[in-house]
This record gives structure tokens, sequence and C-alpha cells, in this order.
């Protein structure tokens, strides 16, 4: 899958990201990174409800922020985060 863009207001601030998606077949890894000026700042991973949580903050990203971020990762994909961990279970 391609990387996509997502752009943040906060606090008269604009923040923009690039997102990628890794396969995630194994539990405890990181499907989500993200990036925000060409550097990793972030990355998410979904429970099995298709929410996302905080895996990894190198960035030091505000955690508001990053809750805003992961609202607009889930929302990117109207058919659930793990939608292609179901495609390949089947």
């Amino acid at each position: 899958m391609e990387n996509y863009a997502i752009t943040i207001s906060k606090d008269k601030e604009v923040h923009h990201f690039e997102v990628g998606e890794f396969m995630h077949q194994v539990e405890d890894k990181c499907k989500f990174r993200v990036f925000e000026n060409g550097a990793y700042v972030a990355s998410f991973t979904p429970d099995d409800h298709d929410f996302l949580h905080i895996c990894e903050n190198p960035g030091k990203v505000n955690e508001e922020l990053l809750h805003l971020l992961a609202d607009k990762i889930e929302a990117h994909h109207p058919h659930g985060v793990n939608d292609n961990i179901r495609k390949l279970k089947q």
C-alpha cells in the first residue's frame, strides 16, 4: 500500500504527516509508521476492534496530537485498520 498524507491543526500549528502501512501478521508489531518532514516520529498498532494504539513515539510527539492522528488514520480505512489481516486469514 502507498503512503498517504494526513494534516492536523492543533493549537494554531499545522502538522503534515506521511503514514505508511505495513503488513501486520505478528502480534506486538507496529502496523502504521508515521513520518513528519521525512523523519520517523511515531507508529501505531491496531487492536482486535480496529482501534489504534501508540506503539512507538521516537519523535516525542505530543500524545494528544497522536490521538488525533490515530483518529484520522482510522477514518482513512473505512473497512477497518485490520482489513488486510482479515483477507490473509480467509
